[in-house]
Protein backbone atom coordinates (compact mmCIF):
# COMPACT_ATOMS: atom_id res chain seq x y z
CA UNK A 1 0.00 0.00 0.00
CA UNK A 2 2.76 2.33 0.95
CA UNK A 3 4.92 1.29 -1.99
CA UNK A 4 2.68 1.95 -4.15
CA UNK A 5 1.43 5.07 -3.30
CA UNK A 6 5.39 6.20 -2.86
CA UNK A 7 6.71 4.45 -5.57
CA UNK A 8 4.34 6.54 -8.00
CA UNK A 9 4.98 10.17 -6.07
CA UNK A 10 8.56 9.25 -5.76
CA UNK A 11 8.69 8.69 -9.60
CA UNK A 12 6.74 11.67 -10.48
CA UNK A 13 8.62 13.50 -8.84
CA UNK A 14 11.64 12.04 -10.69
CA UNK A 15 9.95 12.74 -13.67
CA UNK A 16 9.44 16.67 -12.72
CA UNK A 17 12.71 17.25 -11.19
CA UNK A 18 14.99 15.90 -14.12
CA UNK A 19 13.68 18.82 -16.16
CA UNK A 20 15.25 21.29 -13.58
CA UNK A 21 18.67 18.48 -13.35
CA UNK A 22 19.07 18.49 -17.01
CA UNK A 23 18.24 21.88 -17.97
CA UNK A 24 21.93 22.52 -18.04
CA UNK A 25 22.06 20.40 -20.89
CA UNK A 26 18.57 20.74 -23.24
CA UNK A 27 18.59 24.36 -22.87
CA UNK A 28 20.23 25.51 -25.47
CA UNK A 29 17.60 22.49 -27.97
CA UNK A 30 14.95 24.57 -27.63
CA UNK A 31 16.34 28.32 -26.48
CA UNK A 32 20.16 28.98 -28.62
CA UNK A 33 19.54 32.58 -28.51
CA UNK A 34 21.75 34.33 -25.54
CA UNK A 35 24.10 33.32 -22.92
CA UNK A 36 23.91 30.35 -20.77
CA UNK A 37 21.96 32.53 -17.77
CA UNK A 38 19.74 33.91 -20.33
CA UNK A 39 19.14 29.79 -21.95
CA UNK A 40 18.56 29.06 -18.21
CA UNK A 41 16.02 31.58 -17.52
CA UNK A 42 13.57 30.31 -20.83
CA UNK A 43 14.06 26.90 -19.39
CA UNK A 44 12.89 28.33 -15.91
CA UNK A 45 10.30 30.31 -17.42
CA UNK A 46 8.66 26.61 -19.05
CA UNK A 47 9.18 25.34 -15.38
CA UNK A 48 6.75 27.83 -14.08
CA UNK A 49 4.41 28.05 -16.20
CA UNK A 50 4.55 23.98 -16.03
CA UNK A 51 3.42 25.29 -12.09
CA UNK A 52 1.05 27.74 -12.77
CA UNK A 53 -1.38 24.69 -14.21
CA UNK A 54 -1.04 22.64 -11.14
CA UNK A 55 -3.92 23.91 -9.34
CA UNK A 56 -6.38 22.80 -12.55
CA UNK A 57 -4.74 19.51 -11.95
CA UNK A 58 -5.38 19.87 -8.03
CA UNK A 59 -8.87 20.73 -8.98
CA UNK A 60 -9.61 18.27 -11.61
CA UNK A 61 -7.84 15.26 -9.65
CA UNK A 62 -8.51 16.56 -5.97
CA UNK A 63 -12.23 16.22 -6.77
CA UNK A 64 -12.12 12.93 -8.79
CA UNK A 65 -10.85 11.41 -5.99
CA UNK A 66 -12.98 12.61 -3.21
CA UNK A 67 -15.66 11.90 -5.25
CA UNK A 68 -14.90 8.36 -7.40
CA UNK A 69 -12.10 7.28 -4.61
CA UNK A 70 -8.28 8.06 -3.86
CA UNK A 71 -7.36 4.75 -5.84
CA UNK A 72 -8.80 6.06 -8.85
CA UNK A 73 -7.33 9.26 -8.40
CA UNK A 74 -3.56 8.02 -7.87
CA UNK A 75 -4.23 5.92 -11.15
CA UNK A 76 -4.98 9.35 -13.28
CA UNK A 77 -2.10 11.28 -12.14
CA UNK A 78 0.11 8.50 -13.12
CA UNK A 79 -1.10 7.93 -16.37
CA UNK A 80 -0.78 11.96 -17.21
CA UNK A 81 2.66 12.07 -15.85
CA UNK A 82 3.53 8.75 -17.88
CA UNK A 83 1.91 10.56 -20.92
CA UNK A 84 4.12 13.28 -20.57
CA UNK A 85 7.83 11.74 -19.82
CA UNK A 86 7.25 9.93 -22.40
CA UNK A 87 6.56 12.88 -24.93
CA UNK A 88 9.58 14.57 -23.57
CA UNK A 89 11.75 12.03 -24.14
CA UNK A 90 10.97 11.88 -27.88
CA UNK A 91 9.97 15.81 -28.34
CA UNK A 92 11.93 17.07 -31.94
CA UNK A 93 14.31 20.17 -30.72
CA UNK A 94 14.54 23.86 -32.29
CA UNK A 95 17.05 22.77 -34.84
CA UNK A 96 14.75 19.80 -36.36
CA UNK A 97 10.96 21.58 -36.12
CA UNK A 98 12.24 24.91 -35.55
CA UNK A 99 9.91 27.38 -32.73
CA UNK A 100 7.24 24.85 -33.05
CA UNK A 101 10.11 23.04 -30.70
CA UNK A 102 9.35 25.33 -27.55
CA UNK A 103 5.47 25.10 -27.87
CA UNK A 104 5.78 21.52 -27.66
CA UNK A 105 7.69 21.42 -24.61
CA UNK A 106 5.67 23.77 -22.70
CA UNK A 107 2.64 21.06 -24.20
CA UNK A 108 4.06 18.33 -22.68
CA UNK A 109 5.24 19.96 -19.07
CA UNK A 110 1.59 21.36 -18.91
CA UNK A 111 0.39 17.43 -18.77
CA UNK A 112 2.81 17.24 -16.56
CA UNK A 113 1.90 20.11 -14.49
CA UNK A 114 -1.99 18.80 -14.42
CA UNK A 115 -0.62 15.46 -12.92
CA UNK A 116 1.74 16.69 -10.57
CA UNK A 117 -1.13 19.17 -9.56
CA UNK A 118 -3.77 16.46 -8.17
CA UNK A 119 -1.20 13.55 -7.35
CA UNK A 120 -0.01 15.60 -4.06
CA UNK A 121 -3.42 15.69 -2.44
CA UNK A 122 -4.63 12.21 -3.38
CA UNK A 123 -1.19 11.06 -1.86
CA UNK A 124 -1.46 13.12 1.28
CA UNK A 125 -5.04 11.84 1.96
CA UNK A 126 -4.58 8.39 0.70
CA UNK A 127 -1.28 7.79 3.38
CA UNK A 128 -2.74 9.64 6.35
CA UNK A 129 -5.72 8.12 6.18
CA UNK A 130 -4.13 4.66 5.86
CA UNK A 131 -1.71 5.13 8.67
CA UNK A 132 -2.57 4.67 12.53
CA UNK A 133 -2.60 7.90 14.11
CA UNK A 134 0.23 7.06 16.77
CA UNK A 135 2.90 6.23 13.90
CA UNK A 136 1.11 8.97 11.14
CA UNK A 137 3.90 11.20 10.97
CA UNK A 138 6.66 8.77 10.16
CA UNK A 139 4.87 6.71 7.56
CA UNK A 140 3.11 9.78 5.97
CA UNK A 141 7.12 11.59 6.16
CA UNK A 142 7.89 8.91 3.02
CA UNK A 143 5.65 11.52 1.21
CA UNK A 144 7.80 14.11 2.25
CA UNK A 145 10.83 12.50 1.44
CA UNK A 146 9.70 10.67 -1.95
CA UNK A 147 10.23 14.07 -3.62
CA UNK A 148 13.75 14.60 -2.62
CA UNK A 149 14.73 10.73 -3.64
CA UNK A 150 13.48 11.88 -6.97
CA UNK A 151 15.51 14.87 -7.28
CA UNK A 152 18.61 12.63 -5.91
CA UNK A 153 17.56 10.08 -8.11
CA UNK A 154 17.48 12.32 -11.22
CA UNK A 155 20.99 13.79 -9.74
CA UNK A 156 22.58 10.16 -9.55
CA UNK A 157 22.01 8.94 -13.47
CA UNK A 158 23.20 12.74 -14.08
CA UNK A 159 26.26 11.60 -12.82
CA UNK A 160 26.23 8.35 -14.25
CA UNK A 161 25.62 9.91 -17.55
CA UNK A 162 28.55 12.70 -16.99
CA UNK A 163 31.08 10.21 -16.33
CA UNK A 164 30.58 8.23 -19.65
CA UNK A 165 29.01 10.49 -22.38
CA UNK A 166 30.73 13.39 -23.68
CA UNK A 167 29.52 16.68 -23.21
CA UNK A 168 28.62 17.23 -26.57
CA UNK A 169 26.53 13.90 -26.54
CA UNK A 170 24.56 14.97 -23.42
CA UNK A 171 23.72 18.47 -25.11
CA UNK A 172 22.79 16.42 -28.29
CA UNK A 173 20.69 13.73 -26.79
CA UNK A 174 21.56 12.17 -23.94
CA UNK A 175 19.38 14.42 -21.51
CA UNK A 176 16.51 12.75 -23.14
CA UNK A 177 17.90 9.40 -21.48
CA UNK A 178 16.31 10.37 -18.38
CA UNK A 179 12.72 11.38 -19.14
CA UNK A 180 12.55 7.52 -21.30
CA UNK A 181 13.41 6.14 -18.06
CA UNK A 182 10.96 8.27 -15.85
CA UNK A 183 8.04 6.73 -18.81
CA UNK A 184 8.72 3.12 -18.25
CA UNK A 185 9.05 3.16 -14.55
CA UNK A 186 5.62 5.37 -14.65
CA UNK A 187 4.09 2.65 -17.06
CA UNK A 188 5.65 0.14 -13.79
CA UNK A 189 4.12 2.24 -11.09
CA UNK A 190 0.54 2.44 -12.76
CA UNK A 191 0.23 -1.13 -12.81
CA UNK A 192 1.32 -1.60 -9.19
CA UNK A 193 -1.80 1.36 -8.25
CA UNK A 194 -4.25 -0.75 -9.53
CA UNK A 195 -4.05 -3.49 -7.33
CA UNK A 196 -4.13 -0.96 -4.13
CA UNK A 197 -6.92 -1.02 -1.79
CA UNK A 198 -9.35 1.84 -1.39
CA UNK A 199 -8.71 3.53 2.30
CA UNK A 200 -11.35 3.11 4.65
CA UNK A 201 -12.14 6.84 5.64
CA UNK A 202 -13.30 7.44 2.14
CA UNK A 203 -15.26 4.06 1.87
CA UNK A 204 -17.23 5.54 4.87
CA UNK A 205 -18.15 8.71 3.27
CA UNK A 206 -18.46 7.23 -0.52
CA UNK A 207 -22.56 7.17 -0.28
CA UNK A 208 -22.90 9.59 1.94
CA UNK A 209 -25.08 12.73 0.00
CA UNK A 210 -23.62 16.49 1.08
CA UNK A 211 -22.76 19.51 -0.29
CA UNK A 212 -21.11 20.39 -3.56
CA UNK A 213 -17.37 19.58 -3.38
CA UNK A 214 -17.06 23.49 -3.83
CA UNK A 215 -18.90 24.86 -1.39
CA UNK A 216 -17.82 22.35 1.25
CA UNK A 217 -14.52 23.52 0.39
CA UNK A 218 -15.62 27.05 0.78
CA UNK A 219 -16.33 26.76 4.36
CA UNK A 220 -12.93 26.25 5.54
CA UNK A 221 -11.15 29.41 4.80
CA UNK A 222 -8.97 29.34 7.95
CA UNK A 223 -7.53 26.49 6.71
CA UNK A 224 -6.94 26.58 3.39
CA UNK A 225 -5.30 30.30 4.14
CA UNK A 226 -2.78 28.30 6.29
CA UNK A 227 -1.72 26.23 3.86
CA UNK A 228 -1.38 28.68 1.82
CA UNK A 229 0.91 30.60 3.45
CA UNK A 230 2.73 27.95 4.96
CA UNK A 231 3.21 25.98 1.46
CA UNK A 232 4.37 29.72 0.14
CA UNK A 233 7.24 29.97 2.31
CA UNK A 234 8.01 25.92 2.33
CA UNK A 235 8.19 25.41 -1.31
CA UNK A 236 9.98 28.58 -2.15
CA UNK A 237 12.94 27.37 0.35
CA UNK A 238 12.31 23.95 -1.26
CA UNK A 239 13.29 24.62 -4.75
CA UNK A 240 15.74 27.79 -3.81
CA UNK A 241 17.95 24.99 -1.70
CA UNK A 242 17.17 22.14 -3.70
CA UNK A 243 16.52 22.47 -7.05
CA UNK A 244 18.17 26.01 -8.46
CA UNK A 245 21.23 25.06 -5.91
CA UNK A 246 22.64 22.95 -8.16
CA UNK A 247 22.27 25.89 -10.80
CA UNK A 248 23.39 28.58 -8.34
CA UNK A 249 26.85 26.36 -7.49
CA UNK A 250 27.71 26.62 -11.42
CA UNK A 251 26.31 29.75 -12.11
CA UNK A 252 27.28 31.98 -9.45
CA UNK A 253 29.79 30.17 -6.98
CA UNK A 254 31.51 28.74 -10.19
CA UNK A 255 31.91 25.21 -9.39
CA UNK A 256 31.79 23.03 -12.57
CA UNK A 257 28.39 20.89 -13.07
CA UNK A 258 30.08 17.85 -12.36
CA UNK A 259 31.07 18.87 -8.88
CA UNK A 260 27.76 20.97 -8.27
CA UNK A 261 25.66 17.48 -8.87
CA UNK A 262 27.87 15.31 -6.55
CA UNK A 263 27.75 18.32 -3.79
CA UNK A 264 23.96 18.18 -4.80
CA UNK A 265 23.51 14.04 -4.41
CA UNK A 266 25.35 14.11 -1.13
CA UNK A 267 23.35 16.60 0.67
CA UNK A 268 19.76 15.40 -0.25
CA UNK A 269 20.69 11.49 0.36
CA UNK A 270 21.31 12.81 4.10
CA UNK A 271 18.33 14.74 3.53
CA UNK A 272 16.58 11.81 2.93
CA UNK A 273 17.42 9.53 5.82
CA UNK A 274 16.49 12.53 8.32
CA UNK A 275 12.69 12.50 7.19
CA UNK A 276 11.69 9.21 9.17
CA UNK A 277 13.35 10.26 12.11
CA UNK A 278 11.74 13.90 12.28
CA UNK A 279 8.51 11.87 11.05
CA UNK A 280 9.02 9.71 14.18
CA UNK A 281 9.29 13.37 16.07
CA UNK A 282 6.07 14.47 14.83
CA UNK A 283 4.73 12.06 16.24
CA UNK A 284 6.00 12.71 19.57
CA UNK A 285 6.16 16.93 19.67
CA UNK A 286 3.39 17.16 17.27
CA UNK A 287 3.50 19.20 13.66
CA UNK A 288 3.89 22.22 14.97
CA UNK A 289 7.41 22.77 16.14
CA UNK A 290 8.99 21.36 13.02
CA UNK A 291 7.04 24.38 10.77
CA UNK A 292 8.31 27.02 13.47
CA UNK A 293 11.68 25.43 13.23
CA UNK A 294 11.65 25.38 9.59
CA UNK A 295 10.59 29.32 9.26
CA UNK A 296 11.98 30.39 11.51
CA UNK A 297 15.23 29.27 10.73
CA UNK A 298 15.01 29.75 6.55
CA UNK A 299 14.24 33.66 8.15
CA UNK A 300 17.71 34.37 10.06
CA UNK A 301 19.95 32.02 7.98
CA UNK A 302 19.18 32.74 3.52
CA UNK A 303 20.65 35.76 3.30
CA UNK A 304 23.78 34.78 4.98
CA UNK A 305 24.24 31.37 3.80
CA UNK A 306 23.41 31.92 0.50
CA UNK A 307 25.93 34.80 0.56
CA UNK A 308 28.65 32.68 1.75
CA UNK A 309 27.77 30.17 -0.41
CA UNK A 310 28.50 32.74 -3.53
CA UNK A 311 31.60 33.53 -2.84
CA UNK A 312 33.18 30.27 -1.36
CA UNK A 313 35.83 28.22 -3.51
CA UNK A 314 35.62 25.68 -1.09
CA UNK A 315 34.10 22.09 -2.23
CA UNK A 316 33.49 21.20 1.88
CA UNK A 317 32.09 24.66 2.91
CA UNK A 318 29.64 24.56 -0.21
CA UNK A 319 28.89 21.12 0.88
CA UNK A 320 28.03 21.87 4.59
CA UNK A 321 26.48 24.88 3.51
CA UNK A 322 24.19 22.85 1.44
CA UNK A 323 23.63 20.30 3.93
CA UNK A 324 22.05 22.82 6.51
CA UNK A 325 19.85 24.81 3.71
CA UNK A 326 18.33 20.79 2.61
CA UNK A 327 18.03 19.97 6.16
CA UNK A 328 16.30 22.82 7.67
CA UNK A 329 14.00 22.17 4.70
CA UNK A 330 13.56 18.74 5.78
CA UNK A 331 11.71 20.11 8.87
CA UNK A 332 9.31 21.08 6.13
CA UNK A 333 8.83 18.45 3.71
CA UNK A 334 8.82 15.72 6.37
CA UNK A 335 5.12 17.22 8.22
CA UNK A 336 4.25 19.14 4.89
CA UNK A 337 1.57 16.54 3.29
CA UNK A 338 0.62 15.77 6.85
CA UNK A 339 -0.54 18.70 8.41
CA UNK A 340 -2.81 19.93 5.64
CA UNK A 341 -4.70 16.23 5.33
CA UNK A 342 -5.07 16.71 9.55
CA UNK A 343 -6.49 20.23 8.60
CA UNK A 344 -9.79 18.98 6.69
CA UNK A 345 -12.50 16.42 6.89
CA UNK A 346 -12.60 13.67 4.57
CA UNK A 347 -14.97 14.25 2.12
CA UNK A 348 -12.81 17.35 0.60
CA UNK A 349 -9.33 16.15 2.41
CA UNK A 350 -7.98 15.87 -1.69
CA UNK A 351 -8.91 18.78 -3.05
CA UNK A 352 -8.60 20.20 0.39
CA UNK A 353 -4.74 19.68 0.47
CA UNK A 354 -4.16 19.55 -2.95
CA UNK A 355 -5.83 23.05 -4.43
CA UNK A 356 -4.57 25.52 -1.98
CA UNK A 357 -0.90 23.64 -1.70
CA UNK A 358 -0.77 24.04 -5.39
CA UNK A 359 -1.89 27.32 -5.99
CA UNK A 360 0.84 28.58 -3.36
CA UNK A 361 3.69 26.27 -4.93
CA UNK A 362 3.08 27.46 -8.61
CA UNK A 363 3.33 31.24 -7.01
CA UNK A 364 6.44 30.42 -5.23
CA UNK A 365 7.96 27.27 -5.54
CA UNK A 366 7.72 27.43 -9.66
CA UNK A 367 8.96 30.83 -10.05
CA UNK A 368 11.76 30.35 -7.73
CA UNK A 369 14.10 29.50 -10.66
CA UNK A 370 12.73 32.46 -12.52
CA UNK A 371 12.85 34.99 -9.86
CA UNK A 372 15.86 33.67 -8.65
CA UNK A 373 17.66 34.09 -12.03
CA UNK A 374 16.14 37.26 -12.91
CA UNK A 375 17.72 38.86 -10.32
CA UNK A 376 20.98 37.57 -10.93
CA UNK A 377 20.14 38.96 -14.53
CA UNK A 378 19.44 42.35 -12.97
CA UNK A 379 22.61 42.24 -11.23
CA UNK A 380 21.27 42.15 -7.70
CA UNK A 381 21.16 38.57 -6.95
CA UNK A 382 21.08 38.94 -3.40
CA UNK A 383 17.67 40.21 -3.61
CA UNK A 384 16.17 36.80 -3.70
CA UNK A 385 18.02 35.78 -0.63
CA UNK A 386 16.03 38.45 1.35
CA UNK A 387 12.59 37.49 -0.91
CA UNK A 388 12.94 33.96 0.84
CA UNK A 389 13.77 35.39 4.75
CA UNK A 390 10.66 38.03 3.89
CA UNK A 391 8.16 34.80 2.97
CA UNK A 392 9.06 32.66 5.56
CA UNK A 393 8.90 35.62 8.07
CA UNK A 394 5.13 36.03 7.17
CA UNK A 395 5.18 31.86 7.78
CA UNK A 396 6.59 31.99 10.89
CA UNK A 397 4.01 34.20 12.05
CA UNK A 398 1.04 31.62 10.79
CA UNK A 399 2.98 28.55 12.03
CA UNK A 400 3.19 29.91 15.65
CA UNK A 401 -0.64 31.13 15.77
CA UNK A 402 -2.15 27.55 14.14
CA UNK A 403 -3.26 25.31 16.49
CA UNK A 404 -0.96 21.44 16.52
CA UNK A 405 -3.23 19.39 13.73
CA UNK A 406 -0.99 15.89 15.32
CA UNK A 407 -3.05 16.82 18.61
CA UNK A 408 -6.29 18.47 16.84
CA UNK A 409 -6.54 16.34 13.86
CA UNK A 410 -9.48 15.91 11.20
CA UNK A 411 -8.41 12.40 10.57
CA UNK A 412 -10.68 10.38 12.93
CA UNK A 413 -9.75 6.88 12.38
CA UNK A 414 -6.98 5.20 13.88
Amino acid sequence: MIIGVSAGNLIESFDWFVYASFALYFANSFFPKGDQTAQLLDAAAVFAVSFMVRPLGAWIIGVYADRVGRRAGLILSIALMTLGSLALSIIPDQKHIGALAPVLLVLVRVVQGISLGGEYGVSAAYLSEMAVRRHRGMWSSSLGATPIIGQLCGLCLLLVLQANLSDKALHDWGWRIPFAIGGFLSLAVLWLRRGIEETTAFAKVADKPGPSRTLAFLKHPRETGIVLVITAAGTLGFYAFTTYMQKFLVNTAGFSKTIATEIMAAALLISVAQHPILGALSDRIGRKPLLIAYSGLTMVMAYPLLTVLGHTHSVLLAFVLVLVAVSVVSCYTTVSSLYKAELFPTEIRSLGVALPYAVAGSLFGGTAEYVALLFKHLGNESGFYIYVSVTAAVALVVSIAMRDTGKHSAILED
